[in-house]
């Protein structure tokens, strides 16, 4: 992919970030220790009918590293104040499900609409037995002279492969392209490790406060956390709707792309 345009966030900071197409704006949010290549279908696909935008979060792909502490929900306030954007639909994958609802928290009179894909919730506790001790032996990976490709591999079984499946058990192309990912992220923001902290709203415990459409779509195979978040999403949010995809994990859009599609398209305006 070419050069890509960047907006500012903070004193020092920078996204980077790609549009297309002309509409209604639809924001796509990657997920954790991904990019906005990970968007590259959806993007594609989405431009025919709205101007899209995708972007790294701070501390990924071609957005600056993390720095000091940091608010991922503000840096996309941030980005859609640079870019005049005065209302958006917000489609985020795990990380970012997770900061589109803190965001539409904080700037409910920005958002049109939520698709929730995987979510994370800030605020939730983390109670799966499976990811606190994968979670632990990331953390431990860390310390080890191969901790690069220790790291990442545990975020493999943690959110690619989940606790119902074995690494065989998953697409080997998938699995490599976000492993590649991974791998390039890590080494590009090595300060994702540190001490700085993301600053959050707590969505967990507001998350009645949400007024707009939502579509939440987790797999099946996913950890009890995320199905927890989706039937806490449900129940407090008035006007939601849960899908869940059969035979995928947590990377639900990146598994099943066509009912994925398929679904968003359904339910966005246009």
């Amino acid at each position: 992919m070419n050069s890509l345009p960047t907006a500012p966030v903070d004193d020092d900071g920078r996204l980077a970030h790609d549009i297309a197409g002309d509409g209604p704006v639809v924001v796509l949010l990657h997920g954790g220790l991904l990019d906005l290549t990970m968007w590259d279908e959806e993007f594609e696909a989405l431009a025919a009918e709205y101007q899209v935008i995708r972007y790294d979060a701070r501390g990924h792909g071609r957005s600056s590293s993390v720095t000091r502490d940091w608010s991922h929900a503000e840096d996309l306030y941030a980005l859609l104040t640079h870019l005049g954007v005065e209302r958006a639909h917000l489609v985020g994958l795990s990380l970012g499900a997770r900061t589109a609802l803190d965001f539409t928290l904080l700037h409910p009179e920005l958002t049109g609409s939520l698709v929730l894909a995987a979510p994370g919730i800030s605020g939730s506790p983390c109670t799966d037995p499976y990811v606190i001790e994968r979670t632990a032996a990331q953390m431990k990976a860390v310390t080890r002279p191969d901790a690069v490709e220790g790291f990442v591999e545990e975020y493999l079984r943690m959110w690619v492969d989940g606790p119902y499946r074995g690494p065989g058990d998953v697409d080997p192309e998938l699995r490599e392209r976000l492993r590649a990912a991974a791998v390039e992220n890590v080494c590009l923001h090595p300060s994702e490790l540190g001490t700085a902290r993301v600053r959050e709203v707590g969505a967990h415990g507001r998350l009645g406060e949400i007024a707009v459409p939502v579509l939440t779509l987790v797999g099946e195979l996913d950890c009890g956390d995320i199905e927890r978040n989706a039937a806490a999403i449900a129940a407090a949010v008035p006007d939601s709707r849960v899908v869940r995809v059969a035979g995928a994990g947590h990377m639900v859009s990146l598994e099943a792309p066509s009912v994925f599609l398929k679904e968003v398209a359904a339910f966005l305006p246009g």
